[in-house]
């Protein structure tokens, strides 16, 4: 796998990022040092996590993932300088009151203490690439369908976000920066103000792109392409429901127990919605008839789209980062890429 430069930073990646938000949570310390020892082996320099991490979020988890990749690149001299770590600081609170009391915001002051805890768990001096993991404003995200203006009540503005991430890169503690579950007019602003006031600019935004959510595709894959933003792909396998595993069973199968099955908060999400099971059907029907597995099909479709940088991929165990990092030799073919449009036209973005 060739790098790829995220932005305008000074950041290479590979095109494939593992994702860590179930270590600590699915995948305890032992199995999560080695599924990242294996990533390095196989070429991986990409790491991603967050500090709300481990999902789903609990009081008793937050910070966890954070602390077990802290413990494995403390083990490990001289490994960190070979890999780009990415973390993120928890937007205002959703229900969540162990992240910052529950606030409603996320003040500049908010973002460089989140900054300094993520550092200590992290057992690094500079993180690579730091996003906001939601922003500030209320916007439909999570499964939400519609902005609401009533709803729209942000005292941090984006200036002020970005002038708290400026004081980050300033002090050597912050090489470059990122949002997530950003809407088109939000990539747009971050680039906007920062280019204006001598900001910091985002290079990244990390949002879900699979088959049975390509909102990307409506509007956000120009804003990419004009302002020079790189997309993070998360969610490649819809939580699951790309690899098949759920298509006899339903959301539970006994043998092969995934997130939706595991956790109830989770069946009420995008990805638990019956025509989110509805339309993988049709698209894990498709791989098969086309001598694919469902997890090729769905990969095969994130690792070559033009609008993505880089596919974030999270696996509970070492076989199955192994079959997502063998997928990056599949090619679709135009008849294949035509038959998935035509699914898209029936069934749009269930998880969204």
């Amino acid at each position: 796998m060739n790098l790829v430069t995220l932005g305008r930073s000074p950041l290479q990646v590979t095109p494939i990022c593992l994702g860590t938000m179930t270590f600590g949570e699915q995948v305890g310390e032992d199995l999560a040092h080695r599924i990242l020892d294996h990533a390095v082996e196989r070429g991986i320099n990409f790491i991603d996590t967050a500090e709300m991490y481990a999902v789903p979020p609990r009081r008793e988890t937050y910070g966890a993932t954070e602390a077990i990749i802290g413990n494995w690149l403390a083990a490990r001299p001289g490994l960190r300088e070979k890999l780009v770590i990415a973390t993120k600081v928890a937007g205002p609170s959703r229900g969540m009151d162990w992240i910052r009391n529950g606030s409603a915001d996320l003040s500049a002051d908010d973002i460089v203490r989140a900054c300094e805890a993520s550092l200590r768990r992290l057992h690094t001096d500079v993180i690579d690439l730091y996003q906001i993991h939601w922003p500030v404003r209320h916007v439909p995200m999570f499964g939400a369908l519609y902005f609401d203006p009533a709803r729209d009540k942000a005292s941090s503005s984006v200036e002020v976000q970005l002038e708290a991430l400026q004081r980050l890169v300033q002090a050597g503690k912050v090489r470059a920066i990122g949002l997530s579950n950003e809407t088109p007019w939000g990539v747009s602003e971050f680039v906007k103000v920062a280019e204006r006031a001598g900001l910091p600019r985002v290079a990244t935004v990390q949002n879900p792109y699979c088959l049975i959510n390509r909102v990307v595709d409506n509007g956000l894959d120009e804003v990419l392409w004009r302002d020079q933003v790189s997309l993070l792909a998360y969610s490649p396998l819809g939580f699951g429901l790309l690899t098949g595993k759920y298509d006899a069973l339903g959301l539970y199968d006994p043998d092969k127990p995934g997130r939706l099955a595991l956790f109830d908060s989770m069946k009420k999400q995008r990805w638990g919605r019956a025509e989110s099971l509805d339309a993988s059907r049709r698209y894990n029907a498709l791989a098969r008839a086309h001598g694919l597995t469902p997890t090729q099909l769905a990969l095969a479709f994130c690792y070559r789209r033009w609008s993505v940088a880089s596919t974030i991929i999270g696996v509970t165990s070492v076989a199955q980062l192994d079959e997502d990092l063998d997928a990056w030799s599949v090619q679709l073919d135009e008849a294949v890429l035509a038959e998935i449009d035509a699914i898209r036209w029936t069934f749009r973005d269930p998880g969204q």
